[in-house]
């Protein structure tokens, strides 16, 4: 925009300027022929009147103001090189050439001033589409690392400036694919030893029951419990990585509502009821009317995987579960007597697979990693802290909107 309206003001200024000029010679070359007419008239008007002394001075105003009737002398002008039909400027006068000839010098001069304008115009415009078509080939052959160091404001560099921005989206994309398969490659692994183990027990049990017809039932019996408890584990894994890759991938779309979080930590104590029975925890609450706006179902998801966590560490303890809430934010906090999170492993308690040095058997290190996600994924945060032997809190905050 800015080179075209530099091309659009040269342009006016040349047709301002030609025409100021042009006005100006057309003034003086006027005011000459007038004053050589004048000059002419009063030439014959004093020689008319130093030779016919008679005639007055009535008869010739009414004859200078073509008042008069008068006989036509072209045939004796034009012996003279005067053509009264034409013109009453005689071709012998040199003045009249000059002007036209300077006329038409000024013309072509401007003329070829504004035509040198606009092929330097159509210069630089041509560089620029060049240069963009490099660019735009160089992003078709995978060069995303392009630098644009001119911030002009024309047509062209609008459009250069949002192929850059074009171009800084497709190696952020670029950059999220490299990232996504290596995460891929990773979780594949991952996947493929956490599923190795149970299917490998699951194959090499139902081969010994397959092949021992006479097999005890006590231990028919218990190679079943193991299949059920394996099965179990790889059906948990299983819809734990789906809920992941779903959340990866933002497929979910979170259904926010104002829900009571009393509510939310009701349902999470149901569903970790039985596991709390079985290894003697006790479970208190102390929450409040609060209100936080959240899908309910996820966060349930994610503070059921905390509290079965902290059930795991601590067999036949207390594990209390509150909820506070001030002006800038909504805080829930889960915090056990257990055996507590070695400094070692606090660090990557979140991280997927990880299983520490305090975990149990059955665990898959995948439970707090989802937890993480879905709180994370609804613009919260989750903190923990642990000291050996003595328990572990998790803190869950939203901030207030």
């Amino acid at each position: 925009m800015k080179n075209a309206q530099k091309f659009v003001c040269a342009g006016l200024a040349v047709t301002i300027v030609f025409c100021v000029i042009s006005a100006v010679f057309t003034f003086i070359g006027l005011e000459n022929i007038r004053k050589t007419s004048n000059d002419t008239i009063n030439q014959l008007v004093n020689i008319l009147l130093e030779k016919y002394p008679d005639v007055s001075e009535k008869e010739v105003a009414e004859i200078l103001n073509n008042k008069t009737e008068y006989t036509d002398n072209s045939e004796f002008l034009n012996k003279y090189g005067i053509y009264p039909e034409k013109d009453w400027v005689s071709y012998n006068n040199q003045g009249s050439y000059k002007y036209v000839i300077l006329s038409v010098s000024v013309c072509i001069a401007f003329g070829l001033a504004f035509a040198v304008l606009f092929l330097g115009y159509l210069k630089i415009q041509k560089k620029q589409t060049m240069d963009i078509a490099k660019r735009i080939e160089r992003i078709n052959l995978g060069d995303y690392s392009l630098q644009i160091d001119e911030n002009s404001e024309d047509e062209l560099s609008l459009l250069d400036n949002q192929i850059y921005r074009t171009t800084v989206k497709f190696r952020e994309q670029a950059e999220n694919s490299r990232k996504d398969k290596e995460n891929l490659q990773k979780s594949l692994s991952d996947i493929s030893h956490q599923l190795k183990t149970p299917l490998t027990s699951i194959i090499v049990m139902v081969e010994n029951i397959l092949d021992d017809d006479d097999m005890p039932l006590e231990i028919r019996r218990e190679f079943l419990n193991d299949i059920k408890h394996n099965t179990n584990t790889i059906s948990f894994l299983v819809q734990s990585l789906l809920k992941l890759s779903k959340l990866d991938a933002e497929a979910v779309k979170f259904r926010y509502e104002q829900v009571e979080v009393k509510s939310i930590v009701d349902e999470c104590i149901k569903n970790t009821a039985v596991m709390a029975e079985i290894l003697g925890v006790r479970l208190e609450t102390d929450c409040n009317d609060i209100i936080l706006n959240c899908d309910r179902k996820w966060l349930c998801e994610a503070v059921t995987n905390i509290i079965k966590n902290c059930i795991e560490h601590s067999q036949n303890g207390n594990i209390k579960i509150t909820a506070d809430q001030n002006k800038l934010y909504t805080k829930i906090s889960i915090k056990d007597n257990g055996s507590g999170i070695t400094k070692e492993d606090l660090p990557h308690i979140f991280e997927r697979f990880y299983k520490g040095k305090n975990s149990s058997d059955d665990s898959v290190g995948i439970g707090l990693a989802l937890a993480k996600s879905i709180i994370e994924k609804q613009g919260g945060y989750i903190t923990v802290s642990s000291e050996l032997n003595k328990g572990s809190e998790f803190v869950i905050k939203f901030f207030n909107n």
